[in-house]
C-alpha cells in the first residue's frame, strides 16, 4: 500500500511510518512539525519508499496533494496535550475539527479509505467502567478548556461515520487510550516521559492531586501493530469504531513508584495541586480503562508488552543523544 500518515512526525505517527515501511509499504508523512519533529523520522527518511511534507492539514490543496495516489489515510494530526488544550482551546476546537474536516474530505474527493484515530477523553464524565465503543458519552461545562478537545474529537467521529453512511467513504474510527513510549515528549502534559524524565535528572516526581487517579497505559508499538491491522481490512471494517488500549488499570502514584525503581532514581514524590499544575479550565478525570472486547473480537487485538519493558523503552528514549 501507499499510506498517507497525517501527523507523521508526532509520537505515534512515526512509530506507525517505521512499522509501513518495515512491511514493505510506501509511507507519505504530512506534519507541520508543532508538537512533532523531523528527528522522530531519521530513520524512516533515510529508508526508500518514505517521503515527508511539511505542512497544515487545514491547507486542503496541500492536503489533497499528498494523498493522491495514496491507497489509505491513517489521519493522526491533532493539537494534543492537556497543556496545550488547556491554554489553547480555540485552537484545539479549530485544529481538530476544521482540520479533520479538511482531511476526511480530500479522502472523500479520491475515494480513499481513511482511518480516524480518535481518544478515550471523548467518554468524557461516563461512569461506565470499562468503557466500551457503545457506550453514551458525557462532556463536562463548556466553560472548562479541557473539554474542547473531546468536544472536537466526537465532532470527528460523528462527522466522518455520517459521510461513511451517507456517502460510501471507508472509515475507522479508533479511540486511543494512553499510548506510551520512545519518541513521546512530557512537554505538553504526558505523565509517563514527564515523570521519567524528572526521576532521571533526580528531581522531585510531581504527581498532581493524590495520585488516586488511574490510567491504563499502552505501550506505542502493541497500537500500531493494531493501526496496521485495521488498514490491512480497512474496507471490510467500515463503518466501526474500535478502542485501543490495555486495560489493566493503575494509579498515578503506583506509576511513580515503578517509573523511581526502574530508573534507580533517589527521586522523592512530590504531590501538586491540580490548581497549581493547570491553569483554570483543567478538570480531572479519575479513572479511564478501555474495554477492547470489540477489538479483540474484529482484529484480534491483545497488548503484548507490560508496562516494565514500556518504561524500559521509555527510559532508554530519553536517555538517548537524539533526545539531548
Amino acid at each position: 500500500m501507499r499510506v498517507l500518515v497525517t501527523g507523521g512526525a508526532g509520537f505515534i505517527g512515526s512509530h506507525l511510518c517505521d512499522l509501513l515501511l518495515d512491511a514493505g509499504h510506501a509511507v507519505t508523512a504530512l506534519d507541520d512539525l508543532s508538537t512533532g519533529s523531523l528527528l522522530n523520522l531519521t530513520g524512516a527518511l533515510a529508508r526508500p519508499g518514505c517521503r515527508f511534507i511539511q505542512g497544515d492539514i487545514r491547507d486542503t490543496l496541500l492536503v489533497e496533494r499528498a494523498m493522491e495516489h495514496c491507497d489509505a489515510v491513517v489521519h493522526l494530526a491533532a493539537r494534543i496535550g492537556l497543556r496545550i488544550i488547556v491554554e489553547s482551546p480555540f485552537d484545539t476546537l479549530d485544529v481538530n475539527a476544521r482540520g479533520t474536516e479538511s482531511v476526511v474530505q480530500a479522502a472523500l474527493k479520491q475515494k480513499t479509505p481513511i482511518l480516524i484515530a480518535s481518544t478515550s477523553e471523548v467518554y468524557g464524565h461516563s461512569t461506565k467502567i470499562p468503557s466500551s465503543e457503545s457506550d453514551p458519552i458525557c462532556f463536562g461545562s463548556p466553560t472548562i478548556g479541557r473539554w474542547s478537545y473531546a468536544c472536537a474529537k466526537a465532532y470527528d467521529e460523528f462527522y466522518s461515520l455520517a459521510l461513511q453512511q451517507e456517502r460510501g467513504l471507508p472509515v475507522v474510527v479508533v479511540r486511543l487510550f494512553n499510548t506510551v513510549g520512545a519518541r513521546q515528549s512530557g512537554r505538553y502534559g504526558m505523565v509517563v516521559p514527564r515523570l521519567t524524565a524528572q526521576a532521571l535528572s533526580g528531581a522531585p516526581l510531581t504527581v498532581y492531586g493524590d495520585g488516586t487517579q488511574t490510567r491504563c497505559f499502552c505501550s506505542v508499538r502493541d497500537v500500531t501493530d493494531a493501526l496496521l491491522a485495521i488498514l490491512l481490512r480497512i474496507d471490510a471494517l467500515a463503518g466501526e469504531v474500535l478502542n485501543i488500549g490495555n486495560p489493566v488499570e493503575m494509579t498515578i502514584i503506583e506509576l511513580a513508584k515503578q517509573i523511581v525503581e526502574r530508573t534507580a532514581s533517589r527521586s522523592a514524590i512530590e504531590f501538586v495541586p491540580f490548581s497549581r499544575a493547570y491553569p483554570a479550565g483543567f478538570e480531572e478525570i479519575m479513572r479511564r480503562v478501555p474495554d477492547i472486547s470489540k477489538a479483540r473480537r474484529v482484529i484480534s487485538f491483545e497488548p503484548k508488552i507490560p508496562l516494565e519493558s514500556i518504561l524500559d523503552d521509555v527510559i532508554a528514549g530519553l536517555r538517548s543523544p537524539a533526545h539531548r
